[in-house]
């Protein structure tokens, strides 16, 4: 089983709608309600590349399985060096070490980038990916209770935190 990172692709865009739409449905790693159409998609991927933020797909066999991605923290000048990563991988594929090849390479390019610092943004109920990001350096910098609204239940998000430098 070899697993190849690279770049995203225009063509990626149906495998990476139906791993995000799947986790818009059935879980907490997005806080959206209504799945996104294919045009949607597109755009918000290539928005990031146009931004000069990288997004990258994890291929086995020739089907992307997983990808990721980062892009602005937050709006302000002064947040510039901060960006916001997400990963995600088909659930058909869960541990079978393409989110740790999908994050090592984030990482690897925010430092390239001389970007200062990473962070996650975690449903505090996804415990293992907290444990997952824990293996990387990633440090809870902080949890803001009842910040998000989904499945009829309040959620927590817990922000973590990796300083690339």
């Amino acid at each position: 089983m070899e697993i190849k990172i690279r770049d995203y692709q225009t063509e990626d865009t149906q495998a990476v709608l139906d791993i995000i739409n799947h986790n818009i449905r059935h879980s907490t790693a997005l806080y959206d309600y209504h799945i996104r159409s294919y045009e949607q998609q597109k755009n918000i991927l290539e928005e990031k590349i146009n931004k000069n933020f990288p997004v990258i797909v994890a291929e086995l066999n020739g089907q992307v399985v997983g990808f990721g991605m980062y892009s602005e923290f937050r709006f302000r000048e002064a947040y510039k060096f901060t960006v916001e990563h997400s990963v995600y991988v088909n659930e058909d594929f869960h541990s079978k070490g393409i989110g740790k090849l999908l994050l090592q390479k984030l990482i690897k390019l925010a430092r390239k980038q001389k970007l200062h610092t990473m962070i996650a943004v975690i449903d505090a109920e996804n415990q293992s990916s907290v444990e997952f990001h824990e293996k990387f350096g990633f440090k809870t910098a902080g949890i803001i209770k009842e910040s998000g609204y989904k499945f009829d239940r309040w959620l927590d998000s817990v922000f973590m935190q990796l300083i690339l430098e």
